[in-house]
């Protein structure tokens, strides 16, 4: 039971990595920029619904029936640490303010 507590205490002082990213369609350079505080968790999310051709987002259903699966790729376009003072909510206030500075970008115009 000590050994428990002491790897659930390891995972609550993990850092917590959230960011911005983008699924691209590699067929038509679309991309739909999302922002997340767990930037390996939606990596991970991708990866799985292209193993299984789930698609993970209503926006991307046409394109994936389409092209398929394959032709999607996940990328990162920022990664931001949570600080150990601030909030959850105040984490999530930075990361939506960091998706909307990327999607203003004139880098990603090609938008779903």
């Amino acid at each position: 039971m000590n050994r428990r507590k002491e790897l659930q205490q390891q995972y609550k002082q993990r850092p917590v990595i959230g960011g911005v990213y983008c699924i691209r369609n590699t067929q038509t350079g679309r991309c739909l920029l999302q922002q997340t505080t767990d930037i390996a968790g939606s990596k991970n999310r991708l990866d799985f619904a292209r193993i299984t051709n789930d698609c993970p987002m209503h926006q991307l259903k046409e394109d994936w029936n389409t092209f398929g699966a394959a032709s999607f790729a996940f990328e990162e376009k920022e990664k931001l640490e949570k600080k150990a003072e601030q909030t959850n909510e105040e984490f999530r206030k930075d990361l939506q303010a960091l998706l909307e500075m990327w999607q203003e970008s004139p880098e990603e115009p090609l938008q779903y």
